[in-house]
């Protein structure tokens, strides 16, 4: 083999530090995002939030982006200029992520920047226009969801508030104490009164069955406190406590006569999964009963509740904070919708003045340090803001492409796909990705995840194209007018799908189906 020397010209996109930072905040959701901003906090000393007022129009990524001044002499120039670093994540493909080769330690870009110092325009608070927190109980009379959230009683304390009026002795107290502690989000006891009594006192036998005594009487109290299920082991004891509640009540439910709820009961004692398929001539063997009586002791079924917990579980987990809001504006014609970042969700940070000016004054050892946390720290607030920027602009496209929707609802939905978003405003694919995904938008019609506007095309008979999305809402109202006792099958909600000029295929519906968590045909049939 011969060897040589030769010269070769090649061009290659390096991620620096601080483009790999503002793809990273690009895709986090608005929790994540808050996470990232405590973290930097508590690392960054140069990083503060800031509750003062300023005016977000005098900066912005313009005035953010000023280059370095002439007069700082003797600090290093960074590899990149800001603003091509800025709009590295717009113009240039985000696959580069993939492509770009790893940097060797002498060429690997730093968080020096322009070395300044100073106090920059950028450094003044970030999202300032967001109003000061007040109190929910103002005179403007507006309450914050996450407050009510907050304040809703759980299931332990709305258990533990009818114990109160038990007269237990100490021990029963503390058993049923740590009972109601015990249960699931449903309700449910999860743990055997063994394993709960071994987990607290250890090999002890003798302690081990006097707490079992004390868990099996304070088991029989919680069981008699509302709702009817509580402390239930499993689904088939929840529905009989249930179901014998509704015998020690007079009457119990007005249309059910109480040879219902002993065929209901004997329903509880067979396999669940014939309840569940509705096996009527199946359970009507097993229990000896005939099957008008089966089908409403199934229909008596259906109208308890198999999680007697739900209705405590803390609603905060299922509040989602939109990051931009869409409002109507005009009427008629002249009808359009503005879109607005959503100012609770964006992070208010300002370089720290005071630091900032002490190590200008400063110069001493761990000055090259500290002047790095100090650009890191203004990076940081740059990328937040540009990430805000770009939730901005993909969400501005979106409700241009789908103004019909904001109008009409989601039967107007077009078919969009991320290319056509990429293409108008100059991003890669895979921006308009990350940026749709765990992103929220709130509009009068409610608040949906980015991604919900995107949906695939379905031929029609005029040769146009329908949204997937509108099928999937055609669907939904097709299952909500049908018959009770002879509902849609998916070949069915398939031919009304043509006769409406969409070409469906019936396996293309039950995924639609499924997707809507629509039961099929035959457990959507009423007894």
């Amino acid at each position: 083999m011969k060897q040589g020397l030769s010269l070769r010209v090649s061009q290659h996109l390096a991620l620096t530090p601080q483009l790999q930072q503002s793809i990273r905040l690009l895709q986090l959701s608005t929790l994540e995002l808050s996470q990232e901003v405590e973290q930097m906090l508590d690392e960054n000393p140069f990083l503060e939030l800031s509750s003062d007022e300023a005016a977000r129009e005098e900066f912005g990524l313009a005035q953010a982006d000023v280059p370095a001044r002439d007069d700082d002499a003797g600090f290093d120039e960074p590899s990149a200029s800001v603003v091509k670093d800025s709009a590295a994540l717009s113009d240039s493909p985000a696959s580069a992520e993939a492509d770009a080769p790893a940097s060797s330690g002498d060429d690997e870009p730093s968080w020096d920047g322009d070395g300044q110092v100073d106090l920059a325009p950028d450094d003044s608070e970030w999202g300032s226009d967001a109003p000061p927190s007040r109190n929910n109980l103002g005179d403007d009379g507006d309450v914050d969801a996450t407050e009510l959230a907050r304040s809703q009683e759980s299931l332990q304390q709305f258990l533990h508030r009818q114990a109160l009026a038990l007269r237990l002795s100490a021990e029963d107290a503390a058993a049923l104490r740590f009972l109601i502690e015990s249960l699931n989000d449903d309700g449910y006891l999860e743990e055997t009164l063994d394993e709960l009594a071994r987990g607290l006192a250890g090999d002890d036998e003798e302690q081990v069955e006097e707490l079992v005594h004390h868990f099996t009487v304070a088991l029989r109290l919680l069981q008699t406190l509302e709702p009817v299920g509580v402390g239930a082991r499993d689904l088939r004891e929840c529905l009989s406590l249930q179901l014998r509640q509704l015998q020690h009540d007079e009457g119990g439910i007005d249309d059910i006569g109480p040879e219902i709820l002993e065929v209901a009961l004997k329903l509880c004692t067979q396999p669940l999964e014939l309840v569940a398929r509705r096996d009527v001539k199946r359970l009507q063997q097993l229990c000896g009963e005939s099957d008008e009586r089966i089908r409403l002791a199934l229909t008596l079924l259906t109208r308890l509740e198999p999680k007697p917990g739900r209705r405590f579980v803390d609603v905060e987990r299922n509040i989602i904070v939109p990051d931009v809001i869409v409002t109507k504006v005009g009427r008629g014609p002249q009808v359009r919708f503005r879109v607005q970042l959503n100012t609770e969700v964006m992070p208010r940070l300002k370089v720290h003045d005071i630091y900032a000016s002490a190590l200008r004054a400063h110069k001493g050892e761990g000055h090259a340090a500290l002047q790095q946390r100090l650009q890191e720290a203004r990076w940081f607030i740059k990328n937040i803001q540009q990430r805000f920027d770009t939730i901005l602009r993909v969400s501005n496209a979106i409700v241009e492409r789908q103004k019909n929707f904001f109008v009409h609802g989601e039967l107007a939905m077009r078919p969009l796909v991320l290319r056509e978003i990429a293409d108008e405003l100059g991003l890669h694919e895979s921006t308009i990705s990350r940026v749709t995904t765990a992103k929220y938008m709130g509009t009068p019609f409610g608040t949906f995840e980015l991604k919900y506007f995107f949906g695939s095309a379905l031929g029609t008979e005029t040769g146009g194209n329908a949204s997937s999305t509108a099928v999937r809402a055609l669907i939904k109202q097709f299952v909500a007018s049908e018959s009770s006792k002879k509902p849609l099958s998916d070949n069915q909600i398939s031919e009304m799908l043509k006769e409406q000029g969409i070409e469906c295929a019936r396996r293309t519906v039950a995924k639609y189906r499924e997707a809507l968590r629509i039961a099929p045909a035959n457990l959507r049939k009423a007894l």
